[in-house]
């Protein structure tokens, strides 16, 4: 973690329970109102006290560390899923909200920003690992009762995550709450526009149950057996690739080439509690409730991105206005 980064971050904390303004106290952060202590513990800056329903999470980076720090393909994918450019983010303070391992605040660093990663589960540790040194900072905490001061950052981002909370449009209407006048925020949700994922939501009633590390054992078997059958049935010369398609839309599985990779998106598929899909006509009402304007469409659905107005220019809905609500987790 780079010192300095997470000494200045200090004044912009708010302790999640009464919001009240904090202080540093040697390896702790400690709320000066209701007097609460908030510890940092192996690297990380921690406002909850369990994973809550992000647990497997927690598994799957921990046991993937590295697996998907893969600088060109991370840029790729991150200018792809949220609109967002190079001259967005530098020389800014962005909040990247689910971070995991780290793979896109590693961008966004390499970009020129200064970084701050949220993320419920365990992975949190991960990223500061994977980015010791830069200009990161790892928290730990609810996106429903996020730890900071209004109008805090630059940018926003949130990749591939918002969508495994109880209720995303309910995470992302906290988020415009944190984000400076003329900032930007960009979000990256599962779409709705297709119905080859309904066996998979049948099954993950009963998957997210499951064990995580005897889920993880099963898949490891399941998904190359699978993954190689629908291989040699494209190769039949009649029907091959219609019997191929029947198989992953009964079963559906990565298709990446990395092995590694197919497991672990499997995994992820398959072992959330919560995985809701949506629409563009979804995404834009939560854009606009919150007063969000200028709107990006990225290059993969649903990806979009707006921008704060100035304080005098905005009309800000009270569902975006307002204090967050406490979480469970905090409470």
């Amino acid at each position: 973690m780079n010192v300095s980064f997470r000494e200045s971050l200090t004044a912009l904390l708010r302790c999640p329970v009464c919001r009240g303004s904090v202080g540093a106290d040697c390896d702790r952060i400690v709320c000066l109102a209701c007097q609460r202590g908030f510890p940092l513990a192996r690297g990380v800056l921690r406002f909850v006290n369990s994973e809550e329903y992000a647990d497997s999470f927690g598994y799957q980076w921990q046991a993937y560390s590295r697996t998907q720090l893969m600088p060109e393909v991370s840029e790729r994918h991150f200018r792809k899923k949220t609109g967002l450019r190079e001259e967005d983010l530098q020389g800014k303070l962005v909040l990247d909200v689910g971070c995991g391992t780290g793979r896109f605040a590693d961008v966004a660093t390499r970009w020129g920003a200064k970084v701050v990663g949220v993320d419920l589960s365990q992975a949190c540790e991960v990223a500061a690992r994977n980015l010791a040194g830069r200009d990161f900072v790892a928290v730990q905490a609810d996106v429903f009762s996020l730890p900071f001061s209004p109008e805090s950052f630059d940018c926003i981002y949130s990749i591939g995550v918002l969508h495994h909370t109880p209720d995303c449009e309910a995470a992302f209407k906290r988020l415009p709450y944190y984000l400076k006048p003329a900032g930007r925020i960009g979000i990256w949700l599962y779409s709705a526009y297709n119905g080859w994922y309904r066996f998979s939501d049948q099954y993950r009633k009963i998957t997210h149950r499951i064990p995580i590390r005897q889920l993880h054992a099963f898949l490891r078997l399941a998904v190359p057996s699978s993954y190689w059958t629908q291989r040699a049935l494209r190769r039949l010369p009649v029907a091959g690739k219609e019997l191929a398609s029947v198989v992953n839309h009964i079963f559906p599985i990565s298709p990446m080439a990395n092995p590694h990779i197919r497991v672990l998106d499997t995994l992820d598929w398959y072992s959330p509690k919560y995985q809701s899909k949506h629409t563009y006509e979804q995404v834009f009402r939560w854009f606009e409730a919150c007063g969000l304007e200028q709107f990006r469409v990225g290059e993969v659905p649903i990806s979009v991105n707006g921008r704060k107005p100035q304080a005098q220019e905005r009309a800000v809905s009270t569902d975006c206005r307002d204090k967050p609500e406490l979480s469970s987790a905090v409470r």
